[in-house]
């Protein structure tokens, strides 16, 4: 199932359905010392996600084509978030270089579309990042460089993104494959690793 994170404002419907669901909804009872199996975080409207859960995620492109050096900033933008370093090809285990905020399995950046496997770090209290609040500044920054890079202007990427959460029986290498064979699938390469946008953890290959 996929979840979709809308940046528009929520209408008025939309808003009472949530209030009578929440006053349904029994109360989550803290335990001492242990942090939230689950916490609710709040854009538009609150959502709920889970603690240490993996994602798989996609997001498009806003009817664009991403040129080679378009793709160069995503890619490099989506390693340095989950504290990887740059320059490493699909199947490498470059290790974690800065404290990120994401745990990266994977990332094919596709000329429209980017897909993402991975899970979101705890902060220093024990929280983990916020997913949406991770996909805007991911989109974000990387709009903002490659409208700057190509000397253009209007939106880069669609303003939802879709994530499904990883149930207990699918396979993180099932998915890391998935992602790896995008751009043989495409037709863009005879090979994942001769995809130069492609990163996966070298120990999911």
């Amino acid at each position: 199932m996929f979840v979709r994170h809308r940046q528009t404002e929520p209408t008025l419907s939309r808003l009472a359905a949530w209030r009578r669901a929440r006053a349904r909804a029994p109360h989550t009872k803290l335990m001492p010392g242990t942090p939230l199996a689950k916490y609710r975080y709040r854009r538009r409207l609150p959502h709920l996600q889970k603690a240490d859960a993996d994602f798989f995620i996609t997001f498009c492109t806003a009817r664009r084509i991403l040129p080679a050096e378009a793709r160069d900033v995503v890619l490099a933008h989506c390693l340095r978030e989950g504290g990887i370093a740059a320059g490493f090809s699909a199947g490498e285990d470059a290790g974690p270089t800065w404290m990120s905020r994401v745990r990266l399995y994977a990332v094919v950046v596709m000329p429209d579309h980017v897909h993402l496997l991975l899970s979101p770090e705890r902060d220093r209290d024990g929280w983990p990042f916020p997913l949406v609040d991770l996909l805007q500044c991911m989109k974000s920054a990387t709009a903002h460089r490659i409208n700057k890079l190509l000397h253009c202007c209007g939106p880069v990427w669609e303003e939802e993104s879709f994530d499904h959460v990883l149930r207990s029986n699918e396979s993180l290498k099932k998915k890391c494959e998935y992602i790896r064979q995008n751009p043989a699938r495409r037709g863009l390469v005879m090979r994942p690793e001769d995809y130069r946008w492609l990163w996966v953890d070298g120990s999911l290959v």
